[in-house]
């Protein structure tokens, strides 16, 4: 027997390892495979993990902290339908209106909640509403709560809207700053905002603003009672009192006003006059007599309640200082008719003006009831102001 050639036998040998080498890279390569894979999975899974618990710790820490400050975060409970029970005289006390105005943000409505002590935090109302998604579905108007009632009540109210009807009385002699006031006060509109529209307010030619006038809707808002909806937007109110103004303002008495050469801005003017110059009835034509007559030789009406229109609190007496003010509002400075009405007269006041009395007095003066003293000459002028001032 031949022995092997080792030349062969390793030639034999070199080849086999080379066909192993062939074979091997092969599933190496599926096993590198195979744990890449597996990896970037246990990768992949461990970082989902990780974003979801630090997202979950969050949470954990928002929510502990959100009890700790206020426990009853804790019985936040989804808003659900309630019917409207009868309330006792105690809760009826505790009542509050509160007016949520178009356009406010979630935030804002919070603040406003909390202000009237109808929710006891701002935070949570805002966590609730963004958590149930309520924050573009709170809607405007003018709401009546009950002081600590529950947040789902709230947001019940909130979210199905609340309209009723609201009464105001607005009485002679109010000027836009009172009406403003009163609207406020039954949460109907706010102060400056309502204050700012009626500065150009000016829907009938009559009205159009003069120089130097504060609002332009002053003397035209009817002195009456009104009854709006709680959401009104102010200028339907101003549009509602000023139509009213036009419908009781009738095609004779216009008429009458021009016989006398009187504009209807003119009229007015006189008018406010007038309603804020004289306290009882039987005065009101008399007053208007002395002012027309002043007016037509060009006497300064020196009339107090043009200085007390320029005043942020009027009072009883007005000083030789105040006479002073310079404003052509001060009718004892200026002669003539003052730039325009100082308040919104009634239909009595109105009504003087056309009809004043048949008298030829230049003065008059009011004594501390409010019953005016006239007279002809300066000199029995002042012998009165000595006797009943």
């Amino acid at each position: 027997m031949n022995e092997p050639d080792d030349k062969n036998f390793s030639g034999e040998e070199s080849k086999i390892p080379s066909r192993r080498s062939e074979r091997k890279p092969s599933a190496l390569k599926r096993l590198h495979e195979s744990l890449v894979s597996g990896f970037k999975e246990e990768i992949s899974f461990k970082y989902v993990a990780s974003v979801a618990g630090a997202v979950f710790f969050c949470i954990l820490v928002i929510g502990a902290v959100l009890i700790f400050a206020d426990p009853t975060v804790a019985h936040i409970s989804k808003p659900t339908s309630t019917e409207t029970e009868s309330t006792s005289p105690a809760e009826e006390e505790k009542r509050v209106t509160v007016k949520i105005r178009e356009g406010l943000s979630t935030a804002e409505i919070a603040d406003r909640l909390a202000e009237k002590g109808v929710i006891d935090s701002t935070l949570k109302f805002r966590i609730w509403a963004r958590i149930y998604g309520y924050d573009d579905k709170l809607r405007p108007g003018s709401y009546t709560f009950t002081v600590g009632m529950s947040d789902d009540e709230v947001f019940n109210k909130l979210l199905t809207g609340e309209k009723r009807l609201v009464q105001f009385t607005v009485p002679e002699g109010f000027g836009v700053k009172d009406i403003a006031e009163r609207l406020y006060n039954l949460d109907l509109a706010d102060k400056e905002e309502f204050l700012q529209a009626a500065e150009n307010f000016t829907p009938y030619d009559y009205m159009k603003k003069h120089k130097d006038v504060f609002f332009a809707a002053e003397g035209f808002l009817f002195p009456d009672t009104y009854t709006v909806e709680n959401d009104v937007e102010i200028e339907e109110i101003l549009s509602l009192m000023a139509n009213t103004f036009d419908e009781k303002l009738t095609a004779s008495m216009r008429a009458q006003a021009a016989k006398m050469d009187l504009s209807i801005y003119d009229l007015i003017t006189l008018a406010s006059l007038v309603e804020r110059e004289v306290r009882f009835p039987e005065d009101r034509a008399i007053v208007a007599q002395v002012l027309l007559k002043r007016l037509k030789l060009n006497m300064p009406l020196q009339t107090d309640a043009t200085l007390q229109y320029l005043m942020d609190t009027p009072k009883e007496d007005v000083t030789i200082e105040d006479t002073q003010i310079d404003s052509p509002y001060n009718t004892y400075q200026h002669a003539g008719l003052p730039p325009g009405p100082i308040a919104n007269p009634g239909m009595a006041a109105i009504e003087a003006v056309l009809h004043p009395a048949d008298t030829d007095y230049l003065y008059f003066v009011a004594d501390r009831s409010g019953h005016n003293h006239y007279a002809y000459t300066y000199e029995e002028h002042l012998n009165l102001v000595n006797k009943y001032r």
